[in-house]
């Protein structure tokens, strides 16, 4: 949902609704079987397609990222979104393949404030490639690093006149006969052996080579290398909640709680703070950062969001300090309709801006808002995620499920958004001018088995309700493509 494609058409000009779209499995990976037990380490925690939508990353509980890319996009030779523009048929739906892995983070502990820094990956963000290598950042509670995952070509030598099975390693030929046997002269030339041979008897034939072939390097095979180029650490009092690229290509942020840092990629030793919301006295503290992202197109805006419901958007050429944001985006509330929850359910737990940069969306406990930048009144549209699970907030306040963090991504066309639910669900939503399409879909191998639409209760008992998504990660397709 979140790969290439063009931008949002504004939901108020677009033209006729679209069409819901025919969802159907594709892979999944990690699937467990029968019997076997789900480890801790194993469940995802992060995931993020790159801008072509060709190389998928997950971040898991034990550090670890998983790398997969696009195979059909290769056999047809171009780019998937490339094809279409063409009208080139598919013959099948997308397929994705185990790249490479390695371990991003290992578990840490602060010995000043003694605490425990888990290795768990809170979230991978690609950056731009160059020279055939793939980049991305990658983050746990505390510590980001820039990782480099190239293709290295193993050497090695043939067409060598020496008998390989008499040698050691890469040293020399070794000759089984003992040294002390060996008569020697004053300048280490031994008596049995003419100058001219360095080499021992038994690799050499009786009257010598015909001919001297000079050793070949080759490379008949390539593996995959993964290397930290930079760790920027010791920046964050607080867990890191988000990090995002700049459309600069040299500079991202990383958020937590109180503060937002600006990095330069090349730079570790230092970083800019540019938003501090953290009060003098902490007991005037009422609202902390949730999420924050850059402007696609323009390296010197960026959103982020709060705990009160509210997005601030914010422009870098204005201060150092962006204490002030140029624009805020806040719903108002309706009167008389304040209860205990509001504002727990009020927290925006993730933004997205839209491709073209106009549109940006917001997932809160319950609902999903798209607003346009350019109207700061309200959002241009508000969709129930899980509108059935009103009646239980105080049940679910009491198990803290009511704490819940969900994502949101839009499409690359921008006509749909989508974000995840409980007990394995997630929802679609069509945001085109007229459009009523409100999907749910399961993330298994049949999707449309639970597509309810405002089911009566809950499909699992609140005390059950699943907080993180299991170790299998299903990736499901549509007509046209799984992120277009």
């Amino acid at each position: 949902m979140n790969g290439g494609g063009e931008g949002l058409a504004a939901p108020a000009t677009s033209g006729a609704a679209t069409a819901p779209l025919d969802w159907k499995f594709s892979q999944v990976f990690g699937e467990r079987t029968a019997g076997e037990e789900v480890q801790e380490v194993d469940i995802i925690s992060a995931i993020e397609f790159d801008r072509t939508g060709d190389h998928l990353a997950t971040g898991d509980r034990g550090g670890r990222v998983v790398l997969f890319e696009r195979t059909d996009a290769k056999e047809n030779g171009a780019h998937r979104k490339d094809l279409e523009r063409m009208d080139y048929s598919m013959s099948k739906h997308p397929e994705f393949r185990y790249k490479t892995e390695f371990q991003s983070h290992e578990p840490e502990f602060d010995y000043l404030k003694s605490l425990e820094i888990e290795e768990k990956i809170n979230k991978i963000r690609w950056c731009q490639t160059a020279n055939g290598a793939l980049f991305l950042l990658s983050t746990n509670d505390k510590t980001i690093k820039f990782w480099k995952v190239q293709e290295k070509k193993v050497k090695k030598l043939s067409e060598i006149n020496v008998d390989q099975s008499k040698s050691l390693g890469n040293g020399p030929v070794v000759d089984s006969t003992p040294e002390i046997s060996k008569p020697y002269l004053a300048n280490g030339v031994c008596k049995d052996k003419p100058i001219s041979f360095p080499s021992n008897d038994s690799s050499i034939p009786s009257g010598g080579f015909p001919s001297l072939r000079m050793p070949v390097v080759t490379s008949p095979e390539t593996s995959l290398l993964a290397r930290c180029r930079r760790v920027y650490a010791h920046a964050h009092d607080y867990h890191i909640n988000s990090i995002s690229n700049n459309s600069d290509g040299e500079t991202f942020i990383s958020a937590d709680d109180l503060r937002i840092n600006l990095w330069n990629l090349e730079i570790s030793s230092q970083s800019f703070n540019i938003v501090d919301v953290k009060p003098t006295n902490m007991e005037d503290l009422t609202e902390v950062i949730t999420s924050a992202e850059f402007h696609p197109t323009h390296c010197n805006t960026l959103a982020y969001s709060s705990s009160k419901g509210s997005i601030r958007l914010i422009d870098l050429r204005q201060s150092a300090l962006c204490d002030n944001h140029s624009k805020l985006f806040e719903e108002q509330e309706a009167p008389g309709s304040r209860s205990f929850f509001t504002e727990i359910i009020a927290s925006i737990s993730d933004i997205k801006f839209a491709k073209n940069g106009r549109h940006i969306l917001s997932r809160d406990y319950m609902t999903l808002k798209l607003w346009d930048i350019n109207m700061d009144s309200g959002p241009v549209a508000s969709f129930q995620v899980h509108e059935y699970l009103r009646p239980k907030l105080c049940d679910l306040y009491e198990n803290d499920s009511i704490f819940d963090k969900f994502e949101c991504c839009l499409s690359g066309d921008g006509v749909r958004v989508a974000t995840g639910s409980y007990s394995n669900l997630f929802r679609v939503f069509g945001c085109s001018e007229g459009s009523t399409e409100a999907t749910t879909l399961e993330a298994s191998k049949n999707p449309m088995r639970r597509q309810v639409q405002t089911p009566s209760r809950p499909a699992r008992s609140l005390g059950n309700l699943p907080r993180v998504l299991r170790r299998g990660m299903c990736l499901l397709t549509c007509d046209f493509c799984i992120c277009s």
